[in-house]
């Protein structure tokens, strides 16, 4: 869903560069992340991170990672970061890069990034816009060029349709699935819900009783 133009986005990103990185500097800052953050630690991003929610709950929730979270959107970029950065948890360990989550290739090098998340990607559902889905081949071969072998992907939706798209997708790219992490309803699996972290449509679809799919997987 895309948010309505804020006016205070645009100043409010030029003037917080440290936290933000335009599509420009992320691609001079290949194979030199670890840089930019107070501790080199491993690295994880999450592509399409909305207003913030999961990644700012998951950087606070594991200080010994870093995290990037990834958003085409001007608003919702300006959101999420606004609301890391007021925070009363400092983070040094999050950073955000405000671009496009397609071709992740041109902005880390191989075995940069530790593992990678989807979350509540738009599902195209219609077939002529297959090549615009997050799991589709040719996003799924810029996954595996920045992730080092064994390298995970996690994937979670409350869309059926491109949850079984994804999954077939995965297998026939030869991703190796954990079959402890596939969920057909997440939210009733207590093992699986011990340390999951929320995205904000993950909380507002479980409280309308609506299934959350989720997925885990590998390159070989």
């Amino acid at each position: 869903m895309r948010l309505r133009n804020k006016k205070w986005a645009q100043p409010w990103l030029e003037n917080h560069t440290d936290l933000v990185i335009d599509q420009e500097h992320a691609v001079a800052l290949k194979d030199n992340w670890q840089d930019l953050f107070a501790k080199k630690q491993p690295l994880q991003i999450e592509i399409g991170t909305g207003k913030g929610q999961f990644i700012i709950g998951m950087a606070k929730k594991y200080p010994e990672i870093n995290f990037i979270g990834m958003e085409i959107q001007e608003a919702a970029i300006a959101v999420a970061a606004r609301k890391a950065d007021e925070d009363e948890t400092s983070l040094p360990n999050l950073k955000f890069i405000y671009g496009d989550g397609a071709g992740v290739d041109t902005y880390f090098a191989k075995g940069e990034i530790s593992k990678l998340f989807l979350n509540f990607s738009d599902p195209w559902p219609k077939t002529r816009h297959e090549t615009r889905r997050l799991t589709y081949k040719s996003f799924l071969k810029s996954y595996q060029a920045v992730l080092p072998a064994g390298g995970e992907i996690e994937f979670k939706t409350d869309n059926r349709g491109l949850f079984e798209y994804s999954l077939y997708s995965f297998a026939n790219y030869g991703i190796k699935f954990d079959p402890t992490g596939i969920s057909l309803n997440l939210h009733e699996d207590a093992d699986l819900m011990a340390n999951n972290v929320e995205t904000e449509y993950e909380e507002k679809f479980s409280a309308k009783g609506f299934p959350i799919y989720k997925f885990t997987g590998s390159f070989n």
